[in-house]
């Protein structure tokens, strides 16, 4: 028999005096109840209740155990009723990993919004470009940029952002702008580690294929930030999502081959298999992906103007005019 039943039997005989008002607190038979009682004493191996035909009643034991076995039923109703309050009511911790770039841009402030909403939830962020194992390091969802490999767990997603190719004036100046995508082969390109195609960029090309041109700079970084920082200062060409160009964080940077549109990536919600979801998982997803859609507060934004080309935009006009004519074409 159920150990907790037999307890709580046990428990209900004692507070009401008898079996039958026991069984109808229970909604059980008297029978079964009586059955309960006498499981317990016999696994306990010692009598908890006088039984007369006219009244039942605690033994010395019997009443020492009861106040034990009270705080159990008590603490076991509690903790059922905290389950059901969690699956209605966020509520916990959440541990929840995200790129560095990213979070600080844009994650930060969306969390910091979050948990002003839901003052039951408590957050871990934690800021790292390399794709950790959720199950094995703990982690409740993450947030991952680009194409997401197979794997067992649920995807869900966000948003997307662009990416742009960037470099400095200096590099441009000192290596010639490229004009087409064949011209990238000369050039340094900076490789981000934790790119999710590998050392390569898949780049759009004339007549609508795709190109794939091979990272072979001299540099390779596992950061944005060290990444677009080698390229403000000279190193080379870099792709980088939009969103690292906002604020300013553009300025001293030239945007390469502007007819160029990549795809955009997209920024995926990624947490463990399950039929179900904790109340205060999924309404961090919700939120997170209603911050992210257009006119949200953690929206992508176009590149800034300072972006495009100046003493050269004449020419990348004309050399986008010429491309875009031989995809229509």
């Amino acid at each position: 028999m159920d150990r907790l039943t037999e307890m709580e039997a046990f428990l209900r005989v004692v507070e009401l005096g008898g079996f039958t008002e026991a069984a109808r607190r229970m909604g059980l038979s008297k029978s079964a109840v009586s059955k309960h009682v006498a499981a317990l004493e016999n696994r306990l191996g010692a009598r908890l209740i006088n039984r007369t035909t006219r009244r039942v009643s605690p033994t010395e034991i019997g009443l020492a155990y009861y106040d034990r076995v009270a705080r159990v039923i008590a603490e076991a109703a509690e903790a059922d009723a905290m389950v059901g309050a969690m699956q209605s009511t966020p509520r916990g911790e959440l541990r929840v990993s995200a790129p560095v770039s990213f979070g600080i841009r844009r994650l930060g402030p969306i969390v910091a919004d979050f948990l002003l909403v839901h003052p039951d939830v408590s957050v871990h962020l934690v800021l790292d470009d390399r794709f950790v194992e959720l199950a094995a390091e703990g982690f409740d969802v993450a947030v991952r940029i680009g194409r997401l490999p197979d794997s067992s767990l649920r995807a869900r997603r966000l948003s997307e952002t662009r990416m742009l190719l960037v470099a400095a004036p200096a590099y441009l100046d000192r290596a010639g702008r490229p004009r087409t995508l064949d011209d990238l082969a000369r050039h340094q390109l900076l490789h981000y580690s934790h790119l999710s195609t590998g050392n390569v960029w898949r780049l759009p090309a004339p007549g609508g294929q795709e190109r794939e041109i091979r990272v072979g700079g001299r540099l390779t970084v596992n950061n944005g930030d060290a990444l677009l920082a080698a390229a403000r200062r000279g190193l080379g060409i870099a792709m980088v999502p939009c969103f690292f160009l906002e604020n300013g964080a553009g300025a001293g940077l030239e945007h390469v081959l502007p007819e160029i549109r990549p795809e955009p990536v997209g920024i995926w919600a990624v947490y463990p298999p399950g039929r179900f979801v904790p109340p205060k998982l999924r309404a961090f997803i919700d939120f997170i992906a209603a911050a992210l859609r257009p006119g949200g507060q953690g929206a992508s934004e176009p590149p800034p103007q300072g972006m495009e080309p100046q003493h050269h935009q004449a020419r990348a006009n004309q050399d986008g005019g010429r491309v875009r004519r031989e995809a229509q074409g």
